[in-house]
């Protein structure tokens, strides 16, 4: 399985970061339902984790794909702890700002909802708490994890913080 997905990597790097992206934001949807909110399957909302899905593969599978290419081509310094520093302040000071209001208006707007209404209410707790968990995620991500595996790396941890994001989403 893993040496498929490393030709897939290869062969279609951006649609095969895309598909895991989605299939492993869909899953922390469904860990959020099922395990955190215990609905239990029959009053589990399938169109909730295929808005997670679809913003996952088409949104941020691509986004992020292309942001990890920049950061390792733009931010390059002599000092290889400093260059993971610079990188980490460009995620958490950039990217993460605005992929999580590019998260929630979305949702807001896939619910039939109102994306300022979103954005007033969960905007700064989930930015907050993406503060706390992702600069030492990056940190170890940038520093150990190779450039084409780091998609991966972090939307493993994601289905965690998907998790998270999604019950943020869903009050």
């Amino acid at each position: 399985m893993f040496r498929l997905y490393q030709r897939s990597l290869t062969t279609r790097p951006l649609l095969t970061q895309s598909l895991t992206t989605a299939v492993l934001f869909a899953v922390g949807d469904i860990t959020a339902q099922q395990v955190v909110e215990k609905k239990g399957w029959q009053k589990h909302e399938l169109a909730r984790t295929g808005r997670m899905f679809a913003y996952g593969g088409a949104v941020f599978g691509p986004a992020a794909t292309t942001w990890f290419k920049i950061l390792s081509q733009k931010v390059v310094l002599r000092n290889k702890n400093a260059e993971i520093l610079a990188r980490v302040a460009c995620d958490q000071l950039i990217f993460a700002p605005t992929f999580i209001g590019i998260f929630l208006s979305t949702m807001a707007v896939l619910e039939g909802g109102s994306p300022k209404e979103k954005l007033d209410k969960s905007y700064w707790p989930a930015l907050s708490t993406n503060w706390m968990v992702w600069p030492f995620v990056q940190m170890a991500n940038f520093k150990f994890v190779p450039l084409h595996h780091r998609v991966l790396a972090v939307n493993v941890v994601s289905i965690g913080w998907n998790c998270y994001l999604s019950m943020v989403n869903s009050k």
